[in-house]
């Protein structure tokens, strides 16, 4: 089975992070996952789209804002639940 070609442009890397986005019902620990993955994912992007470059840069950063409000969510949740 071939393996498939890494995106090369903006659009291919938005398309690929769709194909692996989370169920809305998804608990938070895979949301992060996926968030962390989608800002790894657009960092790479714009160093190959330069075109693109601030665009994804900018991507990247939300999702690691994202993905750093739902591992504060999550500590929360962990902290009232101890008490």
């Amino acid at each position: 089975m071939p393996r498939p070609t890494p995106p090369k442009t903006l659009s291919q890397t938005h398309e690929l992070v769709m194909s692996f986005r989370p169920a809305y019902s998804a608990p938070p620990a895979e949301w992060k996952a996926f968030r962390e993955k989608a800002a790894r994912l657009y960092n790479e992007i714009a160093d190959i789209d330069r075109h693109h470059h601030h665009e994804a840069m900018a991507w990247a950063s939300s999702e690691r804002e994202k993905a750093a409000e739902i591992g504060r969510a999550m500590r929360e949740a962990r902290a009232i639940e101890a008490k």
